[in-house]
Order: C-alpha cells, then sequence, then structure tokens
C-alpha cells in the first residue's frame, strides 16, 4: 500500500483534527497581543502559530498533485523539494507522491552548486523552493531552469524565473484521483551526507516508505493520544521518519523552527508534546540552560512528556545520565539508521533497555544485522568490525552510480560503513566510522571511544577526535574540545583527565574550538580535517 493511502485515511476518519502545528519562535508577539495562541487584535507580526487539520492536509496535497498533473508531471518525472520547515512542506511531499513522480528532498545546506549538481544527479524535472533560497537558485537559473520547472513557495514577490505555488494550487480541485500505485513503485530520492565530496542520489521505494511507518510505530507505540516534537529538517530522513509513527496513528505533530532550550521546553509545555527527537548539541544545550539556572524546570509543565529519543550520531552515556536525573521519568531510547536503510530503526536499543545505554541496540522491527570482518566474514562477539543491515528497508541503489552500489549492497546486505562490536547479551555498540578511524604507529584508535571519554569531563559541551598528518607515526590524534558558556579550560587539565585512557588512545593535541555539526547532529569532522590537517602538514615539511 502507498504511504499516500494512510493520508487520505486520516482525513476521512480524522479530518476536523489537527494534524499539523508550525510555531515560529521568533516571531511570537508580545503577550498583551495574545491569548490562547489566537490573536486578539491586527499586528504587524507573522502568525506565531500556524495549524493544519487532517482534511487540509490532504486537500492541499491534493490540490498541488492536480497542478503538478496539469504541467504534464506523473509517473517517472521527479520533483525536487528545497524548502525549510514549514507547514506547506508534507503537503507538497506527499502531492508530489500522489502523482505517481519521485519526491526528491533536498537539504537546505547547499550552495547553489550543490542545488545544481544534486538536480542534475537526480534528474529533476521541478524545484519548489522558499524564500531563502532565492538567491542561491538565482545564481545557477539559466543553467537548471532549461526544461526544468521552478515553482516559488513563499510570500512577496514571486521571482521572475518561477512560477508561483499559491497561484498554481489555489483553484485546483480539493480531490484528485491518483495513477496505480504498487510498493515496488519507486517512490523518492534522497541524498546522502556528502562527507566524501558530493552526494549521492539514494533511491527508494513505496514499500521501504511505508515500511519506515511501521518501524517507528513499532518502536515507540505512537497512539492518537500523542504529540510529536519535530525540530530537525524534513528533508532528512531522521526527521520525517519519525515523524511517520505518529502519521501512521493518525496523532498531532508540532514543526518547532528554532532549536534554542527555551524554545523546546516552551514548545512541549505549551502544546503538549509527549515525544520529542533530540540531536545530541539540542540535548547538551538543554542540560547546561538547566545547569547554569539559565532555565527552570518549574516554570513548564512537562508532565505529560513520555519520551526522548536520541539518533543521527553516538549518544555519550554521561549525556544520557544527566538528562535522567532532571527528568527521571522519562523513557528514554536510540535508534540507529542511515538515509540508505529509510531512516532511523534497522538498530534499536528500546526503552525497556536503559541499562545498555551507550548501545544502538539489536537489530529493529523487521531487521537483521551482522558485524563482519574486511572478507565479508561475520566476528565473535567483543571484536570490531563492520555493522551490516539488511531489511525491506534498504534503498534499491545509488541513482546512476553502479560502483558506488556495489561497493556497500552484497547479497542485499546494506554494508554502512560503521564499525562496531556487540557485547555477550547481543547489543551492538558503535566505535567509529570506517573512514575516521585513526591508525597511528599502526595501532588502530576509535575516535569514538576516545569522544566518550572527554565528553564526561565536567567543563566540557562537546568534542571530536580526528586524525591529524604526523611525520614520523603517520597519523597523531586531536581532540577539538567545545568548552561549556562561561567556562575556562586549559589543555593541561585535559592531559591530567586524560590519564584515565590508556596511553595510546590519549589525544596527542589539544584544540579549543567549536565542534560543528550539520543540520541532521553529525560532527563535520572533513572540516575539522581541512582546518587543522594543513597547519600539521606545514609542521611535517618543516620537521623535514
Amino acid at each position: 500500500m502507498p504511504i499516500t493511502k494512510i493520508l487520505e485515511r486520516n482525513a476521512e476518519l480524522y479530518g476536523d483534527e489537527v494534524a499539523l502545528i508550525e510555531l515560529n519562535p521568533e516571531d511570537k508577539p508580545p503577550k498583551k497581543l495574545w491569548k490562547d495562541f489566537s490573536l486578539i487584535e491586527p499586528t504587524p507580526y507573522k502568525p506565531y502559530r500556524l495549524e493544519m487539520t487532517w482534511r487540509e492536509f490532504n486537500e492541499k496535497a491534493n490540490r498541488f498533485a492536480n497542478a503538478l498533473s496539469k504541467m504534464g508531471f506523473g509517473k517517472g518525472n521527479k520533483v525536487a523539494i528545497l524548502l525549510m520547515n514549514c507547514l506547506e512542506w508534507l503537503p507538497i511531499y506527499f502531492g508530489v507522491l500522489k502523482t505517481g513522480a519521485l519526491v526528491v528532498p533536498m537539504n537546505f545546506r547547499y550552495s547553489s552548486d550543490e542545488i545544481e549538481y544534486c538536480l542534475n544527479l537526480a534528474e529533476a524535472d521541478a524545484l519548489v523552493f522558499g524564500p531563502e533560497f532565492i538567491g542561491r537558485v538565482e545564481e545557477v537559473v539559466e543553467r537548471i531552469g532549461i526544461n526544468r520547472s521552478l515553482i516559488y513557495v513563499g510570500n512577496g514577490i514571486t521571482p521572475t524565473f518561477a512560477d508561483n505555488y499559491k497561484a498554481l494550487t489555489e483553484n485546483q480541485p480539493a480531490e484528485f484521483v491518483s495513477p496505480k500505485i504498487t510498493d515496488e513503485d519507486y517512490a523518492a530520492i534522497y541524498f546522502s551526507s556528502g562527507t566524501t565530496g558530493f552526494p549521492k542520489a539514494i533511491l527508494h521505494k513505496h514499500k521501504a516508505l511505508m515500511f519506515s511507518c511501521e518501524v517507528e510505530q513499532n518502536h515507540h507505540g505512537q497512539t492518537r493520544d500523542d504529540v510529536f516534537l519535530c525540530i530537525p529538517p524534513l528533508y532528512h530522513t531522521g526527521a520525517k521518519m519519525h515523524w511517520f509513527g505518529s502519521f501512521l496513528a493518525g496523532s498531532k505533530s508540532v514543526l518547532l523552527k528554532g532549536t534554542k532550550p527555551e524554545y523546546i521546553l516552551s514548545a512541549v509545555s505549551e502544546e503538549k508534546c509527549t515525544v520529542v527527537w533530540l540531536l545530541v548539541p539540542w540535548a547538551q544545550d538543554i542540560l547546561q540552560a538547566l545547569d547554569s539556572g539559565e532555565l527552570k524546570l518549574s516554570d513548564y509543565e512537562l508532565s505529560q512528556w513520555r519520551l526522548m529519543h536520541i539518533g543521527a550520531q553516538p549518544v555519550p552515556q554521561s549525556l544520557i545520565k544527566r538528562w535522567l536525573e532532571y527528568f527521571p521519568n522519562h523513557q528514554y531510547d536510540t535508534n540507529y539508521g542511515l538515509s540508505e536503510s529509510i531512516g532511523p530503526g534497522c538498530m534499536h536499543l528500546g526503552i525497556e533497555n536503559v541499562h545498555k545505554v551507550g548501545s544502538i541496540g539489536r537489530a529493529g522491527y523487521g531487521w537483521e544485522s551482522k558485524i563482519v570482518d574486511d572478507k565479508g566474514e561475520p566476528v565473535k562477539p567483543g571484536e570490531v568490525g563492520e555493522l551490516c543491515v539488511k531489511g525491506p528497508g534498504v534503498m534499491v541503489c545509488y541513482f546512476h552510480n553502479e560502483a558506488a552500489t556495489k561497493e556497500v549492497l552484497k547479497d542485499s546486505w546494506l554494508f554502512t560503513g560503521d564499525m562496531a562490536r556487540e557485547d555477550e547479551d547481543g547489543f551492538v555498540y558503535l566505535v567509529d566510522r570506517k573512514k575516521d578511524v585513526i591508525i597511528t604507529g599502526g595501532e588502530n584508535i576509535y575516535p569514538v571511544q576516545i569522544e566518550d571519554f572527554l565528553s564526561t569531563h565536567p567543563k566540557v559541551k562537546d568534542v571530536a577526535v580526528i586524525g591529524l598528518p604526523d611525520h614520523r607515526l603517520g597519523e597523531i590524534s586531536a581532540a577539538v574540545i567545545e568548552v561549556k558558556k562561561g567556562m575556562a579550560c586549559t589543555e593541561e587539565e585535559i592531559n591530567e583527565f586524560c590519564l584515565g585512557l590508556p596511553r595510546y588512545k590519549r589525544p596527542h593535541k589539544i584544540i579549543f574550538a567549536n565542534v560543528p555539526r550539520n543540520p541532521t547532529g553529525k560532527i563535520e569532522k572533513p572540516k575539522l580535517r581541512a582546518t587543522y590537517g594543513a597547519s600539521s602538514l606545514v609542521d611535517m615539511q618543516n620537521k623535514s
């Protein structure tokens, strides 16, 4: 069954109930102009809170599907979405799917060159974009606008090179008759993070999207009474596939535009959110705000908040221990996944396994997993190898990249590129990315292990360990440390703290700087290597 049928079912069963809420904290008007989240008099402010019912959601998707069909788009075509999170995002996504076309979500951080590259790689026939991207699209419009429709979503003046979304859809019928769509039809192209160069295009079928809904709801048990707070970008499989559990349950979700701790806690309190998916940096920021007294839990109504879960990157055990001190009644979970496995859930800790915090769990609902050596043979428990997963959510291929597909897809197994080990109970622990392993003097060093250790230091907010070139050892480990706000820390303090590590794991170099993370929370280690690797090369040349 295509995932669009769930939207139609929700519209029929829960039509007048709220499906989506958009919160814009930066645009919240003064309290004197606000009562029960409804404006009591005209103001120049942009609406702080917008909402949409399930019926409106489905009708908007139908109107866009009709507009696309009128433009000649249908099965086999591809429509890219380049939007910040907003109330229009998901109706546009489902409108594309209803036509039988493939939907192509794009990273809002893409430069103009990356936009052009990804549109060409996916062979997109249309691009739907928002006001934040006018300048970037305009830079390449003479090339990407050839034989490609450009649709602008936003207020104000529509760029001369684009059609206006509202004008295209407002007079379209609220009903749409979809062509026959099967589970085996292609549904979406997502893009890899691009940590090794330009992104790769990841092709998925409709059955993978539907399977993702089932996995998420099986893991977190969303019901009609739950309210999901969605903060990460919807272009990414993580945010959307976690929302899929609420979607399948027909429950309400809140799109929060902003990641400040007070925004998150206010949204949970005011909208009575019960399920929140956080990235590590946001959880760190909340804890720091509570530690410093900047925020007080007593100022918020949080008793209904039942589940906090984290994914997208390794989670320090110390972070969750501190979290549960502030929120002792929270269920905690972590899920592991890749865009190649249609997002989170192929590995799943489970709320009943909080004693195994630090692990990514075991194979998720409907999934299989194994850890193998360089020859593809399973390793023994406790040994480090590459994590592989298998299930209905594995991608079809890297679109138009047969060589890269063969590297990671072998006998239906997806080789993740993540190094991991399994304990005696079958729980899997990430050790590091295969490409991030540091080889110093012939010894393998796994940065995540050092990062986990350093994250327990009371002055460390965030940390990334990278390999830098070294004349004698080949590589040395360097710890890039972001210190908590208002605190000072010295290299001597860190070195003394690291005496708790085996000698070969102690960082050779300490760098105090911000730790960059991408919108999905992953540390941008290529940036750090580029920044600090050059100086190391100069040092090597000087020594020689």
